[in-house]
Formats: structure tokens, sequence, C-alpha cells
């Protein structure tokens, strides 16, 4: 199933919401110790919304050893020996020195890269009492991005509602992160609605709306079968992209629409735009035209896709191309494909088809030709080929050999192989008789 972008660089992408969303020092009340060298004196309350000066002097050693104001890289391990030793009175502190000291130990998880980490202190923030409601919000926000990225669908539902009843605002990031965690639990019926309300609110903001939002949400739709649904995302998709793949998409939702004259003039468009980069789009295309009476746009659709070198010049494809110049009744070039067909499977079936061409065109020994070939290389009913190939001899006024090939045809079962057997015998009959009265002729005036 389809993830979402963010999930392939989830620990850069929280870090990144953390350190552009997080407290800075300066922004952090600070309640100053009498004596700074002496025994640490109990915080005013355990709801106190300022830090004690000897906290702030950690927490401000921690945030310049992981964000150097010069170029110098970051102490990690020192900033998070700070860490720890804060973290071992962890109880003494308030409410906001705690969820300042957590927010610090995220920041390190997640430029780390470890994950579990981070999430148990997010998850720790929670159990705050007294935590701030900005503190709060940031924690869910984190929560309900790490879990999507972990794929912990689920919680991650939990985590942004619970984030929407704290919020004051909506975000349309967040309408997304619960539209995609729906869609990877398969809740379509959740997951559309907020994926709707993101593109809503990024249309309001006048913001771009990437194509995969869009193709997340035609998804959806052909998922729940709702190709009416489906079909005007795929329009407007065209109308803002115009990508190869949404013409290809909107062709198979018309076919699901059972709207043949819609699929066609899209594929159509498509072949005209040069946006057909599969033989299956060109062969698709080109039979649709054949069978819609339209089979000489059908060959020029499909020697296109050979001339490119998309479409395989192979024995079924020049099979197709010369049944559709059989359709636009062009049986003289339909014999170019077949030869190439017969020359490429040289096997009785493609003889056979040869064969029976050349005796459309009235070609007869060619056909008589390639009959014989298609019967040495064998047919699984050789039948018609001996009854087409009697019809070709007789033709020649070969009229033994013909008899002879009607036989065979009445011995494989041939309906009307008795029939046609008297026919050659009467044109044999005829034909002796006419030769007869030539030759006689030819005496008469000689003498």
């Amino acid at each position: 199933m389809m993830k979402l972008w963010f999930t392939r660089c989830r620990s850069a992408l929280a870090l990144a919401m953390l350190l552009a969303a997080g407290m800075t020092l300066s922004s952090i009340p600070v309640h100053a110790d009498d004596d700074d060298d002496g025994p640490r004196q109990p915080p005013p309350s355990r709801s106190s919304d300022v830090l004690s000066d000897r906290v702030f002097r950690i927490i401000s050693r921690v945030q310049e050893m992981m964000n150097p104001e010069d170029d110098s890289e970051p102490q990690w391990e020192r900033a998070k020996s700070e860490l720890d030793g804060l973290n071992e009175r962890y109880d003494s502190l308030n409410d906001f020195e705690k969820a300042t000291l957590l927010n610090f130990y995220t920041n390190y998880y997640l430029a780390q890269d470890m994950v579990q980490e981070a999430l148990t202190a997010f998850e720790r923030m929670l159990t705050i009492e007294d935590l701030r409601v900005a503190q709060r919000t940031r924690a869910l926000m984190a929560l309900g991005q790490i879990y999507a990225g972990e794929e912990r669908y689920a919680e991650s539902i939990e985590a942004l509602e619970e984030w929407r009843r704290w919020s004051e605002e909506e975000r349309p990031n967040v309408f997304l992160l619960l539209a995609n965690s729906h869609y990877n639990l398969d809740n379509y019926d959740e997951a559309i609605p907020y994926l709707l309300r993101h593109i809503e609110m990024l249309q309001a903001e006048e913001r771009e709306i990437r194509r995969n939002i869009y193709s997340l949400l035609n998804l959806m739709y052909i998922e729940q079968e709702r190709y009416d649904m489906a079909r005007d995302v795929t329009e407007t998709m065209i109308a803002l992209y115009d990508e190869p793949a949404d013409w290809r998409n909107l062709a198979a939702i018309y076919g699901y629409l059972d709207d043949n004259e819609a699929r066609l003039q899209v594929m159509e468009l498509s072949f005209q735009q040069d946006y057909m980069a599969s033989e299956a789009e060109f062969m698709n295309l080109a039979q649709s035209l054949a069978g819609m009476d339209a089979p000489w746009r059908g060959i020029q659709v499909l020697e296109e896709g050979m001339r490119r070198g998309i479409v395989e010049e192979n024995r079924d494809n020049m099979r197709r191309l010369t049944q559709m110049y059989m359709m636009a009744s062009e049986f003289q070039n339909a014999i170019g494909p077949a030869s190439r067909a017969a020359d490429l499977a040289e096997d009785g079936e493609a003889y056979d088809y040869l064969g029976y061409i050349y005796y459309m065109n009235r070609e007869y020994e060619d056909a008589v030709d390639a009959l014989r070939r298609a019967l040495e290389l064998g047919l699984d009913d050789a039948s018609d080929a001996h009854m087409f190939l009697a019809r070709s001899l007789v033709e020649l006024d070969r009229f033994d050999e013909a008899e002879q090939s009607a036989r065979r045809a009445s011995e494989l079962g041939a309906s009307a192989a008795d029939s046609y057997i008297t026919y050659i015998q009467n044109s044999r009959q005829r034909h002796e008789t006419l030769q007869r009265r030539r030759e006689e002729a030819a005496d008469f005036f000689q003498s």
C-alpha cells in the first residue's frame, strides 16, 4: 500500500518541527536562586511555570552543545550527560522544568534517530499533571507524526484527534496525517473527508496542492468503486498537471463507467499528445478503434507504435495488423504483415492465414504455395485449408489436384466438400469441352 512521502524521513521531519516550534531560552521564565552554590531550594510550587536558575544554567549549556552558535559540531554526548544528570533529580523538578527537560530529550533522541526513545519521552511528557497547553499540543503533534512514520496508525489518529481537542486552530497537515493513517487502515469513509478538508484549507490559503494528494483521493474513490468521483478528481488532475498517467487513469475509469465512447476519446487525445509509452496502450487504442468501425485509424495507431519501437513486430501483432487491413477491405495491403507473421511464426496457422489472404487477392499460385506450406507444418483443423487449396487449384485449372484436396477435406468433415467435388467435376467437364472446341476451331481455321 502507498505510504505518504514523509515516512522516509520521519526523524528529520519531526526534529525540524520540534526545533522550529520548540522553546528558546529567551522565552523561558527563570526563577533565580538566592545562593547559586548552595543546595537547591524547593521550587515555588510543583506547577510553577518558571525555571530555577540552576536548571536554566544546565539547559543553557545543553542548548549550546546541541546548537552551537559557531560552525563547530554539536556535542551530543556531553549534552546527553547533562540531561541525564538533571533527570536524576526529576522528582524534585516542577512541572515546567520536567516538560523542558523532556523537550530537550526529544530533540536529542530525534537527532540521533532514536525514535522509540523519543516516543517514550513524548508520552512521558503527557503524564505531567499541569503541562502547559503549548507543550501538550507540541507533544501530541510530534506523537501523531512519529506514530504515522512507524506505521502505528491507530495511535497516530488518537494523538492527532487529541491535538485537535486541545488546539485552538486547525492545520492542513493534521488533516493530511489523519487521512493517511485512516487510508492505511482501509478506513476510506473516514480518510476521504479529512483529505478533502486538507485540500480545501490549502485552496483557501492559495497554496500549492501536490499531485500525490489528488492521487491518494483518486485511489480511495476507485477502491470504493465510486468511479464518478474518481473521474472528477482525475479530470482535475489533468487540468492541473497534465501527466500521461492521469490520461491513462481517466481512460480506465471511463471503462469502469461503461462509457466506451468517452474512453476512446481520452485514449485518442493521449495518442495525439504523444503520451502513450507502452505496447498495451497502443494495442488497446488500435483494437478499440477497429472494433468501432474505424480500422484505418487503428492501423495508423498500430503502425506508429511499431515505427517508434514500442509495439513489437512479432507474429501476434502482425496478425492483428493483418486483421485490421482486412476489416478495412484492404486485402492487398494485408499481404505484407501476413507474410511477415508467417515468416516470424513458421507455423501452420500463420501460413493458412496468408494463403487465405492470397486467395482473396486472387493470387492463386501464391495461395497454393502458402496453403501447402501450412498443411506441411500442421494444423489443428486442416479441413478449411484443404477447401481453400481446392478452390485455388480450380482457378488454376488444376482439377485433379483440386479434387484430391476436396476429397481430403471431405474426409476431415468439411460440410461443403462433397458438393464442391461435384462442382470440380462439372468444372473439369466444362473446361475439357471448351478446350476441345477451341482445338476444333483452331483446326477448322487452319484447314
